[in-house]
């Protein structure tokens, strides 16, 4: 067996649910892990739930939770030997690994010169190119000369998707549709760039459409092995973002699944990649795919990929850190999906009002249960949910034997789900799931486009005793002035929240 790593104690450089979520993986191999928190995440869930929890500042991110100094400086101080970065904030900051290691640490993900590499859509491209992995034509040579780069749009042709070379999440990305808008759109795009990733570099690539977004998941180890777990399916998006996830694709048989993992795995071959990571394509209606980019980092959608492989892949992350090898780790194990997997992001936002992000106090929590449903949450009753970072609350996950069943388990969760006080996007993601398009997986990346109807349709009826929830919550007050929380960390100052003033309390059938 390859000797690996136990790591004592680990800094989880992240917050909410995958905090969370984190926190799960390295207790079950007997790693202790160490939660950080702003001054406004005092109370917050993934900081009550932690044995260790240390505050590294003010609200805002770039004061606390993208703050390098502080974050090492709290794995200094609590005796950590590794970090996890979670994803956003730091997770694809190849300054903030070379940091970790500079310190002496371990990072729980890719190698700084692997994710610098590809953190460069430019670069990345001319990576995948160079493995011979089918990519979108296009131009990757800005050199700040806007003339040039409507000339070759025009040589594209169009439409053109204008993209930020050094982004993600649909950040300075702009559709010129034709030449006399090409120009003030490149211009909003790299202003948006450059306030976003602090580089204005944009590149240029035809755009493939109709499409689907389908991405392979990968994890490479330090022995030079890189698998493939399988493709998702993320062509419900809303400016660009994901709102639906699913695996494995409706339309990807086994014989696509072959050539897209073994182009994903020749790409990260090529750059020596590690940890786990995952590489995106475009899908066209002829089963042509066409690389994207890489993401240097677990996805959020990573659970429906978990859910059909029986992979636990923060598992992965941290023990091929440790110089697992990925042959002794999968040994004998049939990574073909098993069933269906389908994964909701539920949102703090109103998609009734342009996806108006929202923030405030969650009177009501009520998460779904039962056989195949998987909730990630990051909020309880009475927590606060605050206005500066993302809006993602929890992901709904469920799994079934086929794609049909898993569509029904999915909204009837939803139905079963409320998280009363402030808005967010439940409903609306019920409205999807049981849409006639989405059961029949008719998807593409441009699906929420084509049915506007599916933001704006009205709220469905909520389970009564949700509002019996919302009435106590509202005669409690959820004031969260009493008495600290049992097993909350002393020196966070959290007090008592709806949470904890219903201590013993059931919807159904009386107390406990």
């Amino acid at each position: 067996m390859t000797p690996i790593r136990a790591f004592r104690r680990v800094l989880v450089a992240n917050r909410g649910e995958i905090a969370i979520r984190v926190c799960r993986a390295l207790r079950e191999l007997e790693s202790e892990p160490v939660v950080v928190y702003s001054d406004v995440d005092r109370a917050a869930a993934h900081v009550l739930q932690a044995e260790h929890a240390v505050c590294i500042g003010e609200a805002p991110a770039r004061d606390s939770y993208l703050r390098i100094d502080r974050l090492l400086e709290a794995a200094r101080a609590t005796g950590c030997e590794a970090v996890h970065p979670g994803y956003g904030f730091l997770s694809e900051n190849h300054e903030f690994a070379r940091a970790v290691q500079a310190a002496g640490l371990v990072f729980l993900g890719p190698d700084p010169e692997p994710m610098q590499l590809l953190g460069s859509k430019q670069r990345a491209k001319e990576a995948a190119i160079a493995a011979g992995v089918p990519v979108v034509p296009g131009f990757q040579q800005d050199d700040g000369d806007d003339q040039r780069l409507l000339r070759e749009a025009e040589r594209i042709g169009f439409p053109v998707m204008i993209k930020a070379s050094a982004g993600g999440g649909g950040r300075g990305m702009r559709v010129a549709g034709q030449r006399g808008e090409f120009l003030e759109l490149l211009a909003a795009g790299r202003r948006e760039a450059s306030a976003a990733f602090g580089d204005a570099t944009m590149l240029l690539e035809k755009r493939v459409f109709p499409a689907r977004h389908v991405e392979i998941q990968i994890v490479g180890d330090r022995h030079g092995e890189v698998v493939s777990f399988g493709e998702r399916e993320c062509s419900v998006q809303r400016r660009h973002q994901k709102v639906l996830e699913e695996s494995p694709s409706p339309v990807v048989d086994a014989a696509l699944r072959e050539r897209m993992g073994a182009a994903a795995v020749a790409l990260a071959k090529r750059v020596g990649y590690t940890g786990a990571g995952t590489v995106e394509f475009l899908l066209d209606e002829r089963g042509h795919f066409y690389f994207l980019e890489v993401n240097t980092r677990l996805q959020v959608e990573h659970p429906v990929t978990e859910m059909v492989t029986g992979v636990d892949l923060v598992h992965l992350q941290v023990l091929v850190a440790g110089g697992a090898a990925l042959r002794e780790l999968l040994a004998g194990r049939d990574l073909r999906p098993r069933g269906h997997a389908i994964e909701a992001r539920i949102c703090a936002e109103s998609p009734e009002q342009g996806y108006l992000p929202a923030a405030g106090r969650l009177q009501v929590v009520r998460e779904p249960r039962g056989p195949g449903i998987r909730v990630d949450s990051g909020v309880y009753p009475g927590c606060e949910v605050p206005v500066h970072y993302d809006s993602l609350l929890a992901k709904l996950i469920v799994h079934a034997p086929d794609r049909e069943t898993a569509c029904r388990r999915l909204a009837r969760a939803l139905g079963d789900s409320a998280y009363l006080g402030i808005p967010t996007n439940v409903d609306f993601l019920r409205r999807v799931v049981e849409d006639p398009e989405f059961r029949a997986g008719r998807l593409r990346t441009d699906f929420l486009d084509q049915r506007p109807e599916l933001a704006r349709g009205a709220a469905g009826a909520l389970p009564d005793a949700v509002y019996v929830g919302a009435v106590l919550a509202q005669a409690l007050g959820g004031t969260g002035t009493r008495a600290p929380l049992a097993g909350a960390p002393a020196t966070n100052g959290a007090g008592a929240t709806l949470w904890t003033d219903l201590a013993g309390f059931r919807l159904f059938g009386g107390r406990s």
